[in-house]
Order: structure tokens, then C-alpha cells, then sequence
């Protein structure tokens, strides 16, 4: 993976960046935007998402990451992932609703914080401990972060993706997209548009 794809993986940066500038016991929910692209120029994006239509600004650099769908014993030890989970009442274990693994060597987006995925979901992202397998395919792990630790459990059913390098004219109209917006005073703008692999809605 170059560095040009770890550039594709800025989308998932900018929660991390926003989450490690506040204390972890109040971690800030990062802008996402998910939809059906209607539009696209040089500069600018539209989607059609369950609010209605938007329009994202692109910054000069932006960049496509694609999520490609894997096996879930990509789930490693020693791997860097990134899970969406819904808590348990413990507060210290959840479940995920998927997760996506990151390159070799690359470390983005740690921590643990909200998430919008559904109400009450967070958004974990950390170095895999040990691996066990679990009851009807599903996966016990435990996801270690700068500040914390938890112990997720990944159903066998659940989306386990890859995230690798795009390029800009895959993202075309009608194709699903995933991204992490940054708000600025002329509105929203963003440096990184997730897609799936042949046309697949991206899980996060």
C-alpha cells in the first residue's frame, strides 16, 4: 500500500484527529455523509442521501479509498481495524455492525467515539489482540487503543472489508459513497471519497 491509498484512509483521519483533541469520556461524532452520487465536478459532489440532497465540496487533493469485501479471518491478530459496534451494558464490550481493515502499517482513526451508523453506535479503532473463534462463525477479539481497550464481538454475518487505493473517475453517478465531512464557513468540504468494490455500498 502506497502513500497514496494511506492519503484514501484521510476520511476515517479526520474522526481520529477530532476524538484525540477531547477527552475520551467525551469524544466528538465526526460528520458523515452516505448516499447515492447524482452529481460530480472537479470541485464539488451531490448525493442523494436520506435527508435529502447534498453537496460536498472536494478539496484539491481528494482522493478515492475502496472497500473490498473479505473473509473475516482477515481479522488477524496484530491487524488494525476500525469497527462500527453497538455497546453493551457492560460499557466495555460491544458488537459490531462491521468492520473494515486497514493496510499493513497503517494506524488511522484510533480511539473510540460516537458513531452514526445507527442510534447508540460507536466507532472503534485499534490494534487486534488475540482472536477467538466464536459460536456460528462469529469472532471474540480484543481491539487495544491509546487510551482504552474493549472486547468486541464480530458476528459471522456482519460486513468485514479491505480498504485500498481508488481512482477519481470511479465515482461516477449513481454509485453509493461513504464520507467524513469537515464543516467550514462556505459549507462542507472533504479530502476523501469511500466506495465499494463493483458498485457496493461501503458498511461504515
Amino acid at each position: 500500500m502506497n502513500r497514496t491509498a494511506v492519503t484514501a484512509l484521510a476520511a476515517l483521519t479526520l474522526s481520529a484527529t477530532a476524538a484525540l483533541s477531547q477527552p475520551p469520556a467525551t469524544p466528538p461524532t465526526p460528520t458523515v455523509v452516505r448516499g447515492a452520487v447524482t452529481a460530480i465536478t472537479d470541485t464539488s459532489i451531490t448525493v442523494k442521501t436520506d435527508k435529502g440532497p447534498q453537496t460536498i465540496a472536494l478539496a484539491p487533493s481528494w482522493s478515492v479509498a475502496v472497500t473490498k469485501a473479505v473473509d473475516i479471518d482477515a481479522i488477524q491478530p496484530g491487524s488494525f481495524i476500525g469497527t462500527s459496534e453497538m455497546p453493551n451494558k457492560d460499557g466495555a464490550s460491544g458488537k459490531s455492525l462491521e468492520v473494515h481493515v486497514f493496510p499493513p502499517g497503517v494506524k488511522m482513526g484510533e480511539g473510540h467515539y460516537g458513531w452514526d451508523l445507527k442510534p447508540g453506535s460507536m466507532m472503534t479503532n485499534g490494534t487486534v489482540g488475540t482472536v477467538v473463534a466464536g459460536k456460528k462463525g462469529s469472532r471474540e477479539l480484543d481491539v487495544d487503543y491509546s487510551y482504552g481497550k474493549r472486547h468486541i464481538t464480530v458476528p459471522a454475518n456482519v460486513p468485514v472489508v479491505q480498504i485500498g487505493q481508488g481512482k477519481r473517475e470511479m465515482v461516477k453517478v449513481g454509485v453509493p459513497v461513504f464520507m467524513v465531512v469537515g464543516k467550514t464557513p462556505n459549507g462542507m468540504v472533504t479530502n476523501s471519497v469511500s466506495i465499494g468494490e463493483n458498485g457496493a455500498k461501503p458498511p461504515m
